[in-house]
């Protein structure tokens, strides 16, 4: 299991960030975010002239995308380390994040999302996890086709979902044998565990197998898995089509220079709609 930490909670006890929301509010917020998401998010949109940073053939820090975050233990009211990361991805009720399934084992009370995170700066707030949807075929033999899960966050104080405030990536699936094998130019982005920035790194995907994508770049380390493969990518918000995530083969890599992800197929699909249909 290259890509995930085996502690998910350690020593960080002192996170503070500070986040700006148009030219003059800025609001701190400290490491006991309370569980509801923290303060309101109704002015913390996306900056709308935000540009993706070019990226080479190896992953390059950078200062974050908002739909995309990471995955931190909780506990107490507190925040542990991140661990993995995970996607915000559009959903009728704008409460959704997809990751990769093996991310995932504990309670859903135990781990929080923090979208854009960087640096120590948590410029959306802090969502709980409340549900967890995994695959059966993950649930009973973890099956590498199917290790993808969603997730269920909770909302703000004012009862704002996570997507009004950080914008989505769409849900990119196909039939077998569909376009999801062909190569199909992708930016994936991680948190490598111990590093206060996600890494970026732009690639074809090649077919691995029938049900497995392959993206080559170096970087990836423990961390990154559940990090998303995106096409199509808008540079004003920096959203796209989420056509993978780290995992699947190999739990999503053995090096950190070749990464998996399961392809999005029609198992996907139906567990985005179970997901879709619970909330």
């Amino acid at each position: 299991m290259r890509r995930t930490a085996s502690r998910l909670f350690r020593r960080r006890n002192q996170l503070a960030a500070v986040a700006s929301v148009a030219a003059a509010a800025v609001c701190a917020i400290v490491l006991a975010v309370p569980a509801d998401g923290g303060e309101s998010g109704a002015a913390r949109r996306p900056d709308p002239s935000y540009r993706l940073p070019r990226a080479s053939a190896s992953g390059q820090a950078f200062e974050g995308l908002a739909a995309v975050g990471a995955l931190f233990g909780y506990s107490a009211g507190r925040l542990g380390d991140h661990f993995c990361t995970a996607t915000v991805v559009h959903s009728s009720g704008g409460d959704l994040a997809v990751t990769a399934a093996h991310c995932v084992t504990g309670k859903p009370g135990q781990i929080a999302f923090v979208p854009g995170y960087a640096n120590g700066r948590m410029p959306f707030g802090v969502f709980q996890v409340t549900q967890i949807y995994t695959d059966q075929a993950w649930n009973s033999a973890q099956d590498p086709d199917d290790d993808v899960a969603f997730l269920r966050l909770s909302a703000t104080g004012d009862g704002i979902p996570v997507e009004d405030i950080t914008g989505a990536e769409q849900l990119g699936t196909s039939e077998p044998g569909g376009g999801q094998q062909e190569s199909t130019l992708v930016q994936v982005i991680g948190y490598p565990d111990g590093a206060d920035q996600p890494v970026l790194c732009v690639n074809w995907t090649k077919s691995h197998s029938p049900t497995q994508l392959e993206f080559d770049c170096d970087g990836y380390t423990n961390g990154t898995s559940g990090g998303p493969f995106l096409a199509d990518v808008s540079g004003a918000w920096g959203q796209g089509t989420i056509i993978g995530v780290i995992g699947g083969y190999e739990q999503g890599g053995l090096t950190p220079s070749v990464s998996y992800s399961s392809v999005f197929g029609t198992d996907v699909a139906d567990l985005y709609q179970t997901a879709e249909a619970d909330g």
